[in-house]
């Protein structure tokens, strides 16, 4: 028999902790914000929770709250962890920064496009969904291949997780998330052949037992506003 089997590839996918974006419940997209009090408390306890794993290389998005989140694990690991640009969550335009109600009134027309979840569709200037899961599918293909059968700790966002999500159960990009993604919950993936990374198997998802005796997290219901249309 050959031995050019696939190898699989095992992540933890973390989005980051909390920031005071999040619970403002405002578009982050790529604007650099930081992890709140809340958020530095999640990231530690996240660390705490990782010691024991088998980790062998840490890649963070370079947002800084990403990598806020990614600094407590490393320290436990004791590892350096990398960045990467395409980690980054999806691009709204020039309605980042901006909370639902602000959108409806300065892009009213924008905000009922965006209310379709249409896989085409972006707010001015941003990044549709289907561009962003070329770009994330793509970016965990590279890390996939460049670290194939290894551990790796990827620190990244929620949409990048509804994206990897949508991927794994065989899901459309149209319509809103059909998946709990809590600020640094703890999941896990595989990934059978890195020459296949839309090929992905949830071994664990949104695992927060780490976070337990925290405050409720904000969260921002997407389908709500399909009913409230």
């Amino acid at each position: 028999m050959g031995s050019d089997m696939p190898i699989t590839t095992d992540l933890i996918l973390i989005r980051h902790g909390e920031t005071d974006w999040n619970r403002e419940l405002r578009f982050q997209g790529h604007i650099d914000v930081p992890l709140n009090d809340m958020g530095h408390e999640q990231a530690r306890r996240l660390g705490l929770r990782l010691a024991g794993e088998p980790v062998q290389q840490i890649v963070s998005s370079d947002l800084l709250r990403a990598q806020q989140t990614a600094t407590p694990a490393a320290r436990q690991l004791g590892l350096e962890f990398l960045t990467s640009v395409g980690l980054r969550e999806q691009h709204f335009g020039v309605v980042e920064g901006m909370r639902a109600d602000e959108i409806r009134e300065a892009h009213p027309r924008a905000w009922e496009d965006w209310l379709e979840f249409r896989e085409d569709h972006a707010m001015p200037e941003g990044e549709s969904a289907r561009q962003f899961h070329a770009r994330i599918i793509g970016a965990l293909g590279r890390i996939a291949t460049e670290y194939e059968g290894q551990h790796l700790l990827v620190v990244t966002h929620g949409g990048v997780l509804d994206m990897v999500w949508r991927t794994a159960r065989g899901l459309g990009l149209n319509g809103p998330r059909q998946s709990e993604i809590p600020n640094a919950g703890f999941n896990r993936i595989r990934i059978a052949d890195a020459a296949q990374p839309d090929r992905i198997e949830v071994v664990e998802w949104a695992d927060t037992r780490h976070l337990a005796d925290l405050p409720p997290q904000p969260t921002y219901d997407q389908s709500r506003h399909l009913k409230n249309r």
